[in-house]
């Protein structure tokens, strides 16, 4: 199904970013009766909510000649929880409203004061921002809020989950009563209803997925680990599954200071994400990550809220999330945009039963297993080894040719092949040893053994036989003000 009937500069704007049909959100917000109504919209990220509301915006604010005049005021006022989710935003609504003129600025934590301000005074159409930010530009009289026509709240959860309520209530009071209000959330806890029916008339719901069902392109899997084995496990992990790009999740800043410094030592392409780091580190953690540079991120919960990483296919449990909603929420950061993810809990023997009362309160169903051992790892390893090397000697070059008939002459054929092995070993991290889990635990595990996803297999839906995994271009991402 193609986009339906749209402004011409819209579906300009569409057309050259190659977007052919609309996700299920984009096409549920711009159904005939959605027109003009306030929306509480349940989504989950990836899932194209950024686009759906700026069409909306775009239908509703653009004139019949499809660009817009000089506006000294803002006509819409996107509010979002983190700094990157903001320039995140920003940066979409800037290409989509581009064929028509539209102005989009930000204004988040963090960043320069002054020249917000200075942008802020010269007019634009949308401002996008961080909830603390704005209201410091409305308080200060910056941010003129009398023209506003639309107000979309997105991730409206995770910014009552970090305390936001009352700036969102100041933005909120200072907008015009007969304002259009669109909120966006994964989840629909009751603080988020109650806050849809005080600012919002007779609002549409929509729901387009469910706060208690996990995510369907998710694979769950729980691996049985011997107390104090977790950092072991997670090398291990890691290595096995090869994913284009990882997130793990620790429970606190000290937890990622020490896995980051312990995982870089390994050898592994780290960077570390937590509340301590200053914007120009965390900038430069995230440049990585975009680059290819770094394949790993070790962050904790609120400094991952938020990130936006396409190509992330796995996510491990470092340390297990405290309830159903924050496992949810870290799981989600995989399997977007109709890709496959894959999440893992290490479980600690001891917390088993714990861990099970946790999955039958999300309804989730996972394949329960021991880690994988150095023994599996290397036997992988052997598979990828033979696949990367006959790669490599796909059409060679005559020079290398001539310098491998040299090399003939001093050594052997399987000599050779064997120097070559090790220098492609050297390049990654050794596994680990892990300890042994007792036999009636791992009886247990297999019995419980049951993934709901068939389409997954012993591999990871990246891994070719064979092969080694393609090259990843990096998502941008985002941070909390």
């Amino acid at each position: 199904m193609a986009f339906p009937e749209l402004n011409e500069s819209l579906l300009r704007s569409l057309a050259a970013r190659e977007y052919t049909e609309p996700t299920p959100v984009q096409r549920a917000v711009l159904r005939p009766d959605t027109a003009g109504r306030d929306l509480l919209v349940s989504a989950q990220t990836g899932s194209g909510k950024t686009v759906a509301y700026g069409l909306a915006l775009g239908e509703m604010l653009l004139g019949e000649e499809g660009r817009f005049d000089y506006a000294k005021n803002p006509l819409a006022l996107i509010v979002a929880p983190t700094r990157e989710l903001a320039l995140q935003v920003q940066r979409e609504l800037a290409w989509l409203f581009g064929e028509a003129g539209g102005r989009v600025i930000s204004c988040v934590g963090g960043m320069d004061i002054r020249r917000e301000q200075r942008a802020l005074s010269a007019g634009a159409h949308f401002i996008v921002g961080t909830p603390g930010r704005l209201a410091d530009h409305l308080e200060r009289g910056f941010l003129k809020l009398s023209d506003i026509r639309a107000v979309v709240l997105d991730e409206a959860d995770e910014m009552l989950d970090f305390g936001f309520r009352e700036e969102l209530e100041l933005l909120l009071k200072a907008t015009p009563a007969d304002k259009r209000t669109m909120l966006f959330s994964a989840t629909l806890p009751k603080a988020i209803l109650g806050l849809a029916a005080e600012y919002q008339r007779d609002a549409m719901r929509i729901a387009m997925s469910s706060e208690t069902e996990p995510h369907a392109d998710i694979e769950y899997r729980a691996y049985l680990i011997a107390p104090r084995d977790t950092e072991h496990a997670i090398v291990n992990t890691l290595r096995y599954l090869d994913a284009p790009g990882a997130l793990v999740f620790c429970g606190t800043r000290e937890s990622v200071r020490h896995l980051h410094a312990s995982l870089q030592e390994r050898g592994f392409s780290v960077v570390a994400l937590s509340g301590e780091l200053k914007q120009r580190e965390r900038s430069l953690a995230l440049q990585a990550l975009k680059d290819g540079r770094a394949r790993v991120c070790v962050a904790t919960d609120v400094a991952a809220r938020g990130l936006d990483m396409p190509d992330l296919g796995l996510v491990i449990h470092a340390e297990l999330p405290q309830n159903r909603q924050a496992l949810l929420h870290r799981s989600g950061r995989t399997g977007r945009a109709g890709r496959k993810g894959l999440s893992v809990m290490l479980v600690p023997v001891q917390h088993r039963r714990t861990v099970e009362q946790l999955l039958g309160s999300a309804k989730i169903r996972a394949s329960w297993a021991t880690a994988p051992s150095a023994e599996e790892i290397l036997r992988r390893d052997e598979k990828n080894l033979i696949g990367e090397i006959v790669a490599m000697a796909d059409s060679p070059a005559e020079e290398d040719l001539a310098v491998g008939k040299l090399l003939l002459e001093r050594l052997s054929a399987e000599e050779i092949a064997a120097v070559l092995v090790r220098n492609r070993r050297e390049l990654l991290p050794a596994p680990e040893v892990l300890k042994k889990v007792s036999a009636e635990k791992r009886d247990h595990a297999k019995k419980r053994t049951s993934s709901p996803n068939k389409k997954f297999g012993a591999a990871p839906p990246w891994a070719e036989k064979g092969g080694k995994p393609a090259k990843h271009k990096w998502p941008k991402a985002r941070k909390r003000r």
